[in-house]
């Protein structure tokens, strides 16, 4: 499990999911520090260690890189750790549109494609 806060390349995460779970890696993607932990069996786990490094809980966001696939289907918004009712998100995914825009940019941040 890893903190990232510059770019990795899409090869190495690529090496990352056929060691963990075959066509993608789980994420969670902090909007406002604008980083992600990466390379753990469960988003809990990542936001366990971005909690542990100062992120703050409303800021954080599970997703899904699907390291073989491009463009809109790279990204999957789909986490248990979405689910917040406090901050009207109701489901798995994240509802708010302005929020997926944001973790998209972050991640086209940190992933060289």
């Amino acid at each position: 499990m890893k903190i990232i806060n510059k770019k990795i390349e899409l090869k190495k995460l690529r090496e990352i999911a056929a060691n963990g779970f075959g066509n993608l890696v789980k994420a969670v993607v902090d909007i406002e520090n604008e980083i992600m932990a990466i390379d753990a069996e469960l988003h809990s786990d990542e936001e366990a260690l971005l909690l542990e490094n100062g992120s703050k809980q409303n800021n954080l966001w599970g997703i899904n890189l699907y390291t073989e696939l491009a463009g809109e289907d790279f990204i999957e918004f789909d986490s248990m750790i979405n689910l917040r009712p406090s901050q009207n998100n109701r489901s798995r995914g994240v509802d708010d549109p302005k929020i997926r825009q944001i973790i998209k940019v972050i991640v086209d941040k940190l992933v060289e494609q």
